[in-house]
C-alpha cells in the first residue's frame, strides 16, 4: 500500500512540473493585458509627463522643460487661481494640430470678473500680485468679462506683445479641456521643483 501511494504521489508531482506550452503563453498574455491596463488607466486618470512647447510660460516654464501632471487633481477639486494647469486647445485657439494641449496658469475662476487695464490684472476690481511674470501685459486693455460657471480664465506668463495664446484669444476655458494640473518641472534637474 505504501508504495502505490508514494508512486500516486510521484505522478502527481511529475505531471505538476508538465505544463502544456499554450497555457504558459495564456498567463503570460493575461499579467502582460494586465499591466496595459494599469498603464493607460494611470496615465489617462492619474498622472503623466508633458514636454512644453513654445514661449508662452516664460520666465516659469522653459521651452524643453518637463513637467509632472497630476490629473487626479481635476477629478478631486477644481482648478485654483495660480494654478499651473494643461488643457485641450479650445477649437476656436488659432493654433495648429500639432500642438492640441496647452500650459497655462489659472488667473480667475468661476464668478470673476477680469480686466486688464494699463499694463496689469485685475480680478474683481483688485489688482494681481503676479511674481511669476517679468513685465507688464504688453497686448493692450481687456474686458471686463465675467467668468461663468465651470470655467476658468487662463494665460500664459510671458506677457509680452503676442508671446501668449489664452483666454484673451479664445475666452474663459470649460473645466471639462482642463486636463490636469502641473505640479513640478521634472527636467532638466537644474530647475527641478515644485511650480
Amino acid at each position: 500500500m505504501r508504495a502505490g501511494e508514494s508512486r500516486m504521489g510521484e505522478r502527481r508531482d511529475s505531471d505538476a512540473g508538465e505544463r502544456p506550452f499554450l497555457a504558459e503563453v495564456w498567463d503570460w498574455m493575461k499579467a502582460t493585458g494586465v499591466a496595459l491596463l494599469a498603464v493607460l488607466l494611470i496615465h489617462q486618470f492619474g498622472f503623466n509627463f508633458s514636454t512644453v512647447r513654445g514661449q508662452s510660460m516664460r520666465p516659469t516654464i522653459q521651452e524643453g522643460e518637463w513637467l509632472f501632471v497630476n490629473k487626479t487633481a481635476v477629478w478631486l477639486t477644481r482648478p485654483h487661481r495660480g494654478d499651473v494647469v494643461i488643457l485641450k486647445e479650445p477649437p476656436v485657439a488659432r493654433s495648429t494640430a500639432e500642438h492640441p494641449y496647452l500650459v497655462k496658469r489659472v488667473v480667475a475662476v468661476a464668478g470673476d470678473k477680469v480686466e486688464i487695464r494699463r499694463g496689469k490684472l485685475y480680478v474683481n476690481g483688485q489688482e494681481t500680485d503676479e511674481p511669476y511674470t517679468d513685465s507688464p501685459v504688453e497686448d493692450g486693455d481687456y474686458g471686463p468679462i465675467d467668468v461663468g460657471p465651470r470655467q476658468v480664465f487662463v494665460m500664459g506668463d510671458n506677457r509680452r506683445l503676442h508671446a501668449s495664446e489664452d483666454s484673451r484669444t479664445f475666452g474663459p476655458v470649460p473645466l471639462s479641456l482642463v486636463q490636469g494640473r502641473a505640479e513640478f518641472i521634472l527636467w532638466p534637474f537644474s530647475k527641478k521643483g515644485w511650480l
